[in-house]
C-alpha cells in the first residue's frame, strides 16, 4: 500500500470512524471527499443497519467502507482496475469487514448480470467517462422500492423517466445527487 497522504482517505462515521484506508494510484481514480460523504450519508441517515449497497465504481472503497462501517448488511464494491480491488479487500479485512463483497469486474457487464437488489446504489465512475445514458437506466431493475441511486458527476445530471431527483448539491466542481425512484401512481 502507498504511503503517500494523497493515496489514503479516513472514514468519517459508524464503526470505523477515524480510521485510515489506503488505496493505490489509479487513473481517473478520484475518492469522494469527506464534505460530500458527510452530506450523503445525512441524506441517507446515519444509520444503515440492515441495508444493502452497492458500488458499481468503487475505486477507493470510501463509500462501500462506510456504508459496512454503518451497518450495512451487504455493500458490494466493483471495480475494474485489480490494484483497486485488491487495496480494497486488504482494507476491509484490516477492519474485519464481513459485510464487503469486492469483485473486479466491469460496471456495465456487472449491473446487467446481477439479480440482487439494493436499498442504496453508489455510482462515482471516472470523471473522463459519461456512462449516464445507459448507466441510471440499467439500475433502476436493481433498486430496492425504497431505496436510492446516489451518483457523482462533473455536471449536473437530469433523472431518467424511472427516478426522481431528490437531493442536489455541488462542492468545487462536483455535482452529486441522490435519486428515488419516480411515483407512477396515486399515493
Amino acid at each position: 500500500m502507498p504511503a503517500s497522504r494523497a493515496n489514503r482517505v479516513r472514514i468519517i462515521g459508524g464503526a470505523w470512524r477515524r480510521r485510515l484506508i489506503r488505496f493505490p494510484a489509479v487513473e481517473g481514480l478520484h475518492p469522494t471527499p469527506d464534505r460530500v460523504r458527510e452530506t450523503l450519508f445525512n441524506w441517507l441517515g446515519q444509520d444503515l443497519t440492515g441495508k444493502r449497497c452497492l458500488d458499481l465504481y468503487a475505486g477507493s472503497g470510501a463509500l462501500t467502507l462506510e456504508a459496512a462501517s454503518r451497518g450495512a448488511a451487504l455493500a458490494v464494491a466493483v471495480d475494474r482496475d485489480r490494484a483497486a480491488i485488491d487495496a480494497l479487500r486488504e482494507n476491509g479485512a484490516l477492519l474485519g469487514a464481513a459485510a464487503v463483497e469486492a469483485r473486479l469486474g466491469d460496471a456495465r457487464s456487472f449491473i446487467a448480470a446481477e439479480r440482487r437488489e439494493f436499498d442504496v446504489i453508489f455510482l462515482d465512475p471516472p470523471f473522463r467517462d459519461d456512462p449516464w445514458p445507459w448507466l441510471l437506466p440499467a439500475c433502476a431493475p436493481r433498486l430496492a422500492p425504497d431505496g436510492f441511486v446516489y451518483a457523482e458527476a462533473r455536471r449536473a445530471l437530469s433523472p431518467p423517466p424511472a427516478f426522481a431527483l431528490w437531493r442536489h448539491d455541488k462542492a468545487g466542481q462536483v455535482h452529486y445527487h441522490l435519486f428515488v425512484r419516480a411515483r407512477t401512481g396515486p399515493d
